[in-house]
């Protein structure tokens, strides 16, 4: 058991894994981009850096995976990714069982979104070691956060999801506290990190 995930960890880790997840960040970086136009196009200017939320946080990851590629971290990215990749992921899979439950199907598209921001989660947590973002990054990617939330639900710039718009507070509430536990996760990795190398050693009797 513990060959296999070390050898898992040499993968994920690896340069060339690196490089596929990176070409595969940026194909569905482009693809979600694509995919909010049309809301886009209704949309205020001032509100368009809020409204896609997912390919926005695939495009932070981006620069964390830039960044370890260049063997550096871009700290900031990373605590922006962490939050956004497991919030919008989680978020995703919701909506998109709840669409399923309330009209009874969801198409090839919907289970493809599914399949993808359950992925996009995943690979957040999976680099938990990773990550070096220290308080101040937390702080900043915790105020975007809840910031976007405020312009979702405050201002109604939510991503629209036709059957479910009529229960759109409840989703706000769930949102809101869907992003104090992804807020809650990063500080956890955080105090982890700092605990392990704050620890004095214990004396070789």
């Amino acid at each position: 058991m513990q060959l296999a995930i070390t050898w898992i960890r040499m993968t994920l880790f690896h340069k060339w894994f690196l490089w596929i997840l990176l070409f595969i960040n940026i194909i569905g970086t482009v693809y979600g981009y694509d995919w909010y136009m049309w809301q886009l196009e209704i949309t205020k200017p001032i509100f368009w850096i809020f409204v896609p939320d997912s390919p926005t946080a695939s495009l932070f990851f981006c620069f964390v995976i830039i960044g370890w590629l260049l063997n550096t971290n871009f700290r900031l990215f990373e605590a922006l990714a962490l939050i956004t990749l497991v919030k919008y992921g989680v978020w995703a899979v919701v909506m998109n069982l709840l669409t399923l439950n309330e009209v009874g199907s969801i198409g090839a598209a919907g289970w493809m979104l599914v399949i993808s921001h359950g992925a996009m989660a995943l690979q957040g947590v999976l680099y938990w070691s990773k990550y070096k973002f220290g308080v101040i990054s937390i702080m900043i990617a915790a105020l975007w956060t809840i910031h976007n939330d405020i312009i979702d639900y405050v201002f109604g710039q939510m991503p629209i999801y036709g059957d479910l718009m009529k229960i759109m507070d409840k989703i706000g509430y769930f949102t809101f506290w869907l992003s104090i536990a992804c807020i809650i996760l990063a500080v956890w990795n955080w105090k982890r990190r700092h605990k392990i190398v704050t620890e004095p050693t214990q004396p070789v009797s």
